[in-house]
Parts: C-alpha cells; structure tokens; sequence
C-alpha cells in the first residue's frame, strides 16, 4: 500500500464518476468510441449554440479516441509530509550509496544495472532522483517510481543481500486487455502513420520548398530534416516528428503538425500527438546529442530545433509542450549540460516562461534569449536572415544577484512598451467586456472575486477559468466548497455548450477534447489548512507549469487554524500568504470571498468584502457579481470590475445566464460596457467618476441617479472613503439572468 495522501487529480479520473452525473436514462449498454483505423474519421461533434471557439489553433487538431485506463500517473502523488534534499542526502549516505549532487537532480548508480554497481567512477551513474519530489528515473531502463519506491526498493535489495533488482519489480497496475489492446492499436497507428509518411528527399523539389515555405522553415535543408527524421505526410499535409526513445531506440510517438491559411492572410498551425499530450514526453532531437555535449539550446518548436541546429551546430532540443509545461520528468535528460540556452520564442509568454523553466534546471547554468524584433524565435531569425549563433550570444544570465541601475532594467521596460498587448495578457475569449477592463489575465496576480450566496460565483469563475485553460493556461481548481465530480460536470457542460443529459451518445466525444486541456483538481473538499493548501500548489507548480490557481473559497480554510486567534488575523494571514504565493510563482491566483451580510436591496461594495480591508488592499484585481435579488425579469446580473491595479480601469457591465449550458453572455442589445477612471489611481478617496461627465461626490456620498441605456435607473459608481483604503462600487447597468443554484 503507497504511503501517498492523493491531493490533486487530473481532469481524466474523474471521467468515469462524470458519466454517471449526466445519465438520467436506465444505463446504456455500452457508448461505443471512435474508429481507431487511420485518422479518418475524426470525432463528430455536434455544433454548439450560439458557436464559440472551442480549442485554440495551437491544441490539437486531430483527435484519437482511448479506452479507460487507470492508469497512476493520471493522478499527482503529494506526500503527506514532502521529503527535502537534505532528507534524501541523509538517507542514502545511511545506505552507503554513492551520489554526487546535480543541477536538478543527485546522480546516483542505478539499482537496476548490476554491471553499474560495480563501476567505481561516477560518470555511468544512470539514476537520477528528484531534489523537490524525491521520484527518480533510471535512464538506461526506464524505470521509474515515487521516493517511497526507491526506499522500498533499496529495503528489499539490502535485506535480501542482492547486488540489483530487476527492471520489472515496479510494474504498476497490471493492463487489461482492452488497455493492452487500446495500447498496441495506438503504436500500431503511430507506425502507420510513419510508415505512409515521406521523406522530403523523396518529394519532387517544387512541392518539397512549397511545404517548408507553409510552415516557415524554408531555409531549412533536407540534409536538416533527414538528420531529425522529419517526414510530411500528404493525407493531413502535415509535417511529421518522430519520438525515438528507449534502450533500443524504438519508435514510441508522433507529433504531427498542421497550417491552415486564415482570412485575415496569416498561418495558422495546430498539432496533434500520439500518445496524448500527457504521455508525450519527447524531448525532440534527443538521439542526436551526444554523451559528452555540454551545451544546448532549449526551444518551444520542432522548426527552431531545426533552425538552430543547422546555422550555429550547436545540440538543440524541442520541448513537447513548447511554452505552457516543461515536466519534471525530462529534467534528468538535462543534467549533463553545463550550460543551457532558452530560446523559445519572440513574444512576452515565451519570455516568462524561460524565467520559470531555469528556476527548474538550475538559474547558475541556464542563459535567456531576450523577445523582441531583434530576437524573434529562431526559426523566424533565420527566414529573415538574422544571425543565430549572434543572437546566442546576446543572451543574458538567468541569475541576477541584484539589480543597481536601471540599465539592468532598461531591455525589460522597452520589451513592455513594444508588446503592449502581450504584456497585458491572455485575452478572454468569452468576455470581451472583460478584456475592455482588465485588458487580459497576467500571471503574479491575486484577484479577489465576491458575489451574493446563490449568484452563481462558482459557476462564473468555472466558466472564466475554462475560457483561459481552452487557450493554454494551466489551471489548478481548489474547491472546498463542492466536490470535484460536480464541478467538472459544470465546467463540461459549459466546455461543451449543450446539456449533455439528452445527449450522452456525445459524452465520450466531448469529453475526451476536455481531457486534453491542462485543468487539475485538488481532491480536497471542506476544511482545509492553509499549509497543507500552500503545499500542494508549490508541488503542482513544480510539477505542471500550473500558471492559474483559482481557490473556492476562502472561508473553507479558516476553520482549520488555531481558534484562539483571531479570525480577522487568520485570514489576513492567508491572503498575505496567497499573494507571497501569487508574487514568488509568477502565478495568478483567484480567490473567492463571500461578502458580508447585505440587505437585499442594496448591491455589493468592495467595503462588502468579509474581514478587514487587507484583502481589497493585496488584491491586484477586485471582481463583484452584483445580483438584484428582487429583480426576477432580465437586468438581474452585472459584473463589477471596482480595482484593477494594471492601468486602473474599473466599470460594470451586464451579464445573462444561459441555464442550459450553464455559461454567461452578455446581452444581445445595444447595452454597452460601462466604464469609470478614478482620478488618483491606488488611493482610498478616490471618486470614480463615469465616462459621462459629471461633478464627482465628496466622501462617501453616492452620485445621483441617472438614466442608463436601458432605461433602467443605475447609479454611477463611487470610490468610498472607506476605512482601511477599501474601494467601493456604485451601481450600474445590470444584465438579464435565469435562476441559478
């Protein structure tokens, strides 16, 4: 029995509890999948209504359908008590085991290999074990466990007197047949698939540069493209990267890219992976490296892998999932190099997330490529000329003992000016007033978000957190408040737009799309205590790039805390530590606070937000769901934006629920958003005065009422005077809502 507390969940266990929350009909027999011969057909879905954007163009375009699996990995192991380096260092010198410390991992003979046993240097040593997590990986066979299985294994070898165990004695959960099958059919396809594929030696020249032109690589030689093992296969018309891994070097996966031509006369690319993007764990142009290479350099891409290797020569690998993840399970493929080069991409995003990714192998080794028209990704620099092996050595440290001037700051400032519009964000898709205001979701924020009990916060926030992880954002749902099967039904139902009851000959299609997406549940539920919260998000930050956290809700965690404190102080202490938590990580955390007791008749203040004013000051961003709870015909529901510390721009605009689907619309009228400025931004007496001008109020008095687009009196929102530097919100237009639980 694993000595493991489970803390966190992965969207694909839930699948199977999710099934039966939509079936109102005696059980089905059984809902058939998907064709697995060839890539033909693909899933079916019905259109959703009204259409909206389901999966950005950088998910996947084609869709391969699985059996259930149980399989562990699909589940984040968290120890009840994290072990430390310095508790594995302790461990193995009482077990006289070799070891030599790594960048991000120690270095160790494998247990698995008695010839490395006996090898007295420590050059072979092929395991490597975890600094953070303690898991470790043999490279030589594969195997790999939690700490707690390395010590298991390490008891047993000891007290059975063996030199080594073998390979197979952690095999996991045994496969059923129909997971063997479902195993054997998708390498049976990823053969397929290669083996109909083409060499671009093979193409006829024109067609060959017309392909390397669509997909931006047409500097990139077939010697190139041979080298990595680069194919085009014509019935999809997309380029093919294949995964060698292993002892033997076998064919394991497949990562397929696509283009599509857009009106607006740009390239769109969308890719698809075989095995599913969680499995895929392709460190792209890895065979080619070799034992003694000290240097490499890290892309987002396949085609800036290929760019670099062929202008400067240097080792150049490309990271499966680009820019969003870097797993902590390729780190040990890391470790031989001295000195690492981040280069993935030219935007803002590649460049906070080359930050992230160094703190992972170590800051002392790790050098960044700078974003921006000088330095575009590689594969871009070399299509308009530029000079690689220059720009490489343009690249700055990834250590910074300290900062004395602002020529340190100089690159940083310039590079936020000229990306305006990356800096501010990733862009709502299904709450473009949202966008208006707040201009985008940025990471290292906290945003404190209220609403009357029974408005429909959870619903609100599932739907903005789901709009955000359709387009990349790796997402971590804590919610106290209700169990995880439930909410994943909501954010389903929302995902799929449709009320999946009358519909489950559709469920395993939609619900294998929202597999992919990188959303993970935390398995707590009710009273939790802020460590072990805190705990938990640092190990799914670690461990999955996790860039929003969403907390539901505040309350949940105060019961678990020492009684003779205070309450105020209790919770002040935990937003200070969600905003220490949000700064350190470069990480976005959402925090739902239920507001204090309010009259029915009067709306929310930022004043209204329960304990002192501690929460609305730490707070970048502060969100009101404003509900007339005695208003039952359509104008029940506004979102109030009452802070926002980017470029204060606060406002209210209308909101309709759309019951079946469980989503949130603004109306289709000629409502429009509502904007206020303050005068003095980040202070207490500021009057926020509407774009109408208007002689703004003194203290805490309330503008007078006015008419507002509908008809409907609304009163323009004021900046309190409240105490403790609380914000508070006026009134404003507000939009039509059903009934919500």
């Amino acid at each position: 029995m694993s000595r493991f507390s489970f803390h966190l969940k992965a969207a694909p266990r839930l699948r199977q509890v999710a099934r039966h929350c939509f079936r109102r009909l005696p059980p089905l027999r059984h809902l058939s999948l998907p064709s697995r011969h060839g890539l033909a057909p693909l899933l079916a879905l019905p259109p959703p209504t009204p259409p909206r954007p389901l999966l950005p163009c950088s998910t996947v375009l084609l869709s391969f359908s699985r059996s259930f699996r149980k399989d562990p990995k699909s589940t984040l192991d968290f120890p009840a008590n994290p072990v430390t380096v310095t508790e594995i260092k302790q461990y193995l010198r009482s077990k006289d085991i070799p070891f030599h410390d790594g960048y991000s991992c120690l270095h160790a003979p494998s247990f698995f290999l008695e010839s490395e046993r006996e090898r007295p240097g420590r050059e072979g040593f092929s395991l490597f074990i975890d600094k953070t997590t303690g898991q470790f990986l043999c490279k030589e066979t594969l195997v790999e466990g939690s700490w707690e299985d390395l010590q298991d294994c390490v008891e047993v070898m000891q007290k059975e007197g063996r030199p080594s165990l073998s390979p197979d004695v952690l095999l996991g959960y045994p496969e059923s047949p129909e997971e063997q099958e479902a195993r054997e059919a998708e390498l049976r396809e990823v053969r397929r698939i290669w083996s109909a594929s083409t060499p671009f030696s093979d193409l006829p020249e024109e067609e060959a540069q017309l392909v390397k032109t669509m997909f931006g690589m047409g500097k990139i030689s077939n010697a190139t493209l041979k080298k990595f093992g680069v194919r085009f296969f014509k019935p999809t018309k997309s380029l093919v990267f294949p995964w060698f891994g292993g002892r033997d070097s076998a064919l394991r996966g497949l990562k397929l890219l696509s283009a599509r031509c857009e009106e607006s006369g740009g390239v769109a690319y969308a890719d698809a992976t075989l095995p599913r993007p969680s499995a895929y764990h392709n460190l792209f142009g890895l065979p080619l490296v070799g034992r003694k290479d000290s240097e490499v350099v890290l892309t987002g891409r396949e085609v800036d892998a290929l760019a670099v290797s062929q202008a400067t020569g240097l080792p150049s690998l490309a990271l499966p999932r680009g820019v969003s993840c870097l797993p902590p399970a390729l780190l040990p493929y890391l470790e031989q190099f001295r000195r690492v080069t981040l280069w993935l991409g030219g935007d803002v995003r590649s460049w906070e997330a080359s930050k992230i990714f160094a703190r992972k192998l170590g800051l002392r080794r790790c050098s960044l490529v700078r974003p921006g028209e000088l330095q575009p990704c590689p594969g871009e620099a070399m299509a308009t000329g530029r000079n690689l092996g220059r720009i490489l050595k343009a690249s700055i440290p990834a250590a910074h003992k300290s900062i004395v001037s602002f020529r340190q700051l100089r690159e940083d400032v310039y590079s936020e000016l000229a990306n305006k519009e990356q800096v501010a964000g990733v862009k709502w898709a299904r709450f473009p007033e949202l966008n208006k205001i707040l201009k985008g979701h940025r990471k290292g924020e906290l945003t404190v978000f209220t609403g009357p009990t029974g408005s429909g916060k959870t619903t609100f926030i599932s739907e903005c957190a789901l709009d955000l992880c359709m387009q990349g954002v790796n997402t971590l749902w804590g919610s106290f408040e209700i169990n995880n099967v439930r909410l994943a039904k909501i954010m389903l139902t929302q995902f799929s737009m449709q009320r999946l009851e009358d519909s489950l000959e559709h469920y395993d299609a939609w619900a294998d799309k929202f597999e992919d997406l990188p959303l993970y549940f935390m398995t707590f539920h009710g009273q939790q205590s802020i460590k072990t919260v805190l705990d938990t998000m640092h190990h799914a930050v670690y461990m999955y790039d996790i860039s929003h956290v969403v907390i539901d809700n505040l309350q949940f965690m105060m019961g678990q805390e020492n009684l003779s404190v205070d309450k105020f102080a209790v919770q002040d202490h935990i937003i200070g530590a969600f905003r220490k938590f949000a700064t350190n990580n470069s990480c976005h955390v959402t925090l739902i606070i239920h507001p204090r007791k309010e009259e029915d008749d009067k709306e929310l203040q930022t004043a209204s937000i329960f304990g002192t004013a501690k929460a609305s000051q730490e707070a970048d961003n502060v969100l009101i769901l404003q509900e007339k709870k005695l208003v039952s015909s359509p104008g029940r529901r506004s979102l109030q934006v009452a802070k926002n510390r980017f470029d204060g721009d606060v406002g209210i605009f209308p909101l309709e629920f759309n019951k079946a689907s469980l989503t949130f619309s603004t109306p289709k009228s000629k409502t429009k958003l509502r904007k206020v400025k303050g005068d003095k931004a980040e202070t207490p007496e500021t009057v926020e005065v509407a774009e109408r001008p208007e002689k703004p109020a003194r203290g805490s008095k309330t503008p007078k009422a006015e008419k507002g687009p509908m008809g409907t009196e609304g009163k323009g929102a004021a900046g309190g005077g409240a105490k403790g530097g609380a914000e508070s919100g006026g009134k404003g237009l507000a939009g039509s809502g059903g009934k919500k639980q």
